[in-house]
């Protein structure tokens, strides 16, 4: 097993806080009613469930947030998981690789997910080796066939009424392989439509691989 640690992270799909119908089925000492439609404008809120996979431990990290998907958030989520538990579990890491689609709120293109990047390797003061999925193989990303089926499992049925009981549904995910969950909530507004400053690619530290 590396000494440096290996995962996978991405943005599962967005959920609709409220009364709302959603798929799966599981069993109840009741009839459960629920509008039959998912629309946004009629829930009272939403959770965003940031994943990562940590391919050597075989443990999931999730932060929800009820804001948007962007840079800043992906970067967030990556920077709690460190703080908190991967340099407790790698002590002699010098370097993070980190596999992840190349679209959405870690978009290969955009530069403003290089710059937050930049400023999270700043502040926790090592190596982030990112590597991007080629378009259309983000099914080899193996937080998507580790991680997400099983989240999606331990939820299936149950109307999402709030952020708390997201959280603690998705706390008690397992498998026979011994994967096990852990889940932050982040109650934090993030901006959409941020641009890099204007001095950033001119003093952009990061190193393209070839």
């Amino acid at each position: 097993m590396s000494s440096n640690p290996i995962i996978s992270f991405d943005t599962k799909k967005k959920e609709v806080l409220g009364n709302l119908y959603r798929p799966g089925t599981l069993y109840t000492t009741e009839p459960v009613t629920t509008l039959d439609h998912d629309f946004w404008s009629l829930g009272h809120g939403k959770v965003i469930p940031h994943g990562i996979y940590d391919t050597q431990k075989n443990r999931g990290y999730v932060t929800l947030g009820n804001s948007k998907d962007t840079s800043e958030f992906a970067c967030e989520a990556l920077k709690h998981w460190w703080n908190y538990y991967g340099k407790a579990l790698y002590p002699d890491a010098n370097s993070i690789l980190a596999k992840c689609d190349g679209g959405g709120s870690n978009n290969a293109n955009h530069y403003i997910f290089k710059q937050d990047l930049q400023k999270l390797v700043n502040e926790i003061g090592i190596e982030i080796r990112i590597a991007h999925y080629p378009p259309y193989t983000s099914k080899y990303n193996p937080i998507e066939h580790r991680l997400f089926p099983h989240l999606t499992r331990a939820c299936q049925g149950v109307i999402f009424t709030s952020l708390a009981l997201v959280k603690t549904l998705m706390e008690k995910t397992r498998t026979n392989t011994g994967l096990s969950v852990v889940v932050n909530v982040v109650d934090q507004v993030y901006e959409t439509g941020r641009k890099v400053t204007d001095n950033f690619k001119k003093t952009l530290k990061i190193v393209f691989d070839e």
